[in-house]
């Protein structure tokens, strides 16, 4: 590694070869190899997120039909989120991550069923 010179204050310089900053671990050529690394939170926060859109639209759109059109459209559909979001990956994390999904889904289909059935 060179001195260091008087007015280096420790940027890139064009002739050196040592062209990552001095306090960083690595050189310029040797990059880390960076994989993508599923988190249990993203699986989770967009299947909340889905299905209370989701639910909240067919709440709206079913608001003149029986209350019992409404529970069994939003049932299917927090079905297959589930069962697509289980595939995507949630079946295989922690049973902590999978027990708080399945809390989740039921709790939002529990809240639109009593709207549903009560309010009508």
């Amino acid at each position: 590694m060179p001195d260091r010179q008087e007015d280096d204050d420790g940027e890139v310089w064009g002739g050196d070869r040592r062209l990552s900053r001095p306090d960083t671990s690595l050189p310029d050529w040797e990059m880390p190899d960076g994989a993508y690394r599923p988190v249990p939170i993203v699986w989770f926060a967009g299947a909340l997120l889905l299905q209370m859109v989701a639910l909240f639209t067919l709440f709206v759109a079913l608001v003149g039909q029986p209350g019992w059109v409404t529970v069994v459209s939003a049932a299917f559909v927090t079905g297959m989120l589930g069962m697509w979001t289980w595939e995507r990956g949630i079946g295989s994390a922690s049973p902590g991550w999978r027990i708080a999904l399945v809390m989740v889904l039921a709790t939002q289909l529990v809240l639109v069923a009593f709207g549903a059935l009560a309010g009508r």
